[in-house]
């Protein structure tokens, strides 16, 4: 059991370091997402060819266009909310951008007909006024951290399209098969949209590869791989309440290495945010997203 909690632990504090890797990456947003998620692809699809070939090419039509679309929405996730970090400070981004299983819980109602309690309700409600409180406070500070706070929010909205069509192709699709088509159609699209725009892929500092690496390795790798093992030894709940500690994480990193210091707002509209996300999961299992 200190085994299970030791890993739950290291996932945890491994999607934490993400926003800090961004921040000392000297490089435009779109080549930031494009490195991680190619580096990503590259140390997944080996593994998933190994165990999972019979499945990959036995895959349906169906089933890969929707693949394709769930890369595009993880890929304008990352843009938009990687993008957010260049605006407005590591907390507010962070919280902003973890309000995400809301979108999906509103979603789920919506389209699969599932339930929300008035528990639920009063959840969505509690994160919602958070979001609004840490968007108010960043207002009054000037436009930018404001721009900032609205591209994490809508980074959640685009991770939200992703765990939906996920949630769909996870019931026939395998693990190693889904991570490693999502992440190289992300991938290709990230790639394709920067040489398009003209950013260069090359030509940038040691340290910025470094941060690459280190990107795709803690965070994408080993921060989702613990976490989706404790998943299989430990309750769903808790592993998911657990990833809450993410936000709380990279607040922290960000203090100490970034010398970024949340203002009173952030820190309010942030314990909002995780409380009501903390009451939607208890009552409906929503999904959570790991940066």
């Amino acid at each position: 059991m200190a085994r299970n909690y030791l890993v739950l632990a290291i996932g945890v504090v491994s999607v934490s370091f993400a926003a800090i890797f961004i921040r000392l990456a000297e490089a435009p947003p779109l080549v930031i997402a494009a490195y991680r998620l190619s580096l990503a692809s590259l140390f997944v699809a080996p593994a998933a060819w190994i165990h999972s070939e019979r499945e990959l090419r036995c895959l349906a039509k169906s089933s890969l266009t929707l693949t394709v679309l769930s890369g595009a929405f993880l890929a304008l996730h990352f843009v938009l909310w990687i993008t957010s970090l260049n605006y407005t400070t590591v907390a507010s981004s962070v919280v902003l951008v973890t309000t995400s299983p809301i979108f999906v819980a509103i979603a789920s109602y919506f389209l699969f007909h599932e339930k929300l309690s008035k528990r639920a309700i009063s959840g969505i409600g509690v994160c919602l006024i958070g979001a609004g409180l840490i968007g108010y406070g960043d207002w009054r500070l000037g436009p930018r951290p404001f721009l900032g706070d609205m591209l994490a929010f809508f980074g959640a909205l685009a991770v939200a399209g992703y765990l939906l069509i996920g949630r769909r192709l996870r019931q026939t699709t395998g693990l190693l098969s889904y991570a490693c088509l999502v992440y190289s159609s992300a991938a290709l699209i990230l790639l394709l949209a920067a040489l398009a725009l003209g950013y260069r892929l090359s030509g940038y500092s040691a340290t910025t590869y470094v941060m690459f690496v280190l990107l795709a390795v803690v965070p994408q790798i080993l921060g989702h791989l613990s976490l989706n093992w404790s998943l299989r030894f430990m309750p769903a709940t808790l592993v998911a309440i657990a990833v809450l500690g993410e936000p709380v994480g990279a607040t922290a990193l960000a203090f100490v290495i970034l010398n970024e210091v949340p203002t009173v707002t952030q820190i309010g509209g942030g314990a909002l945010i995780l409380s009501g996300i903390f009451v939607a999961f208890r009552e409906n299992k929503v999904h959570l997203e790991l940066q």
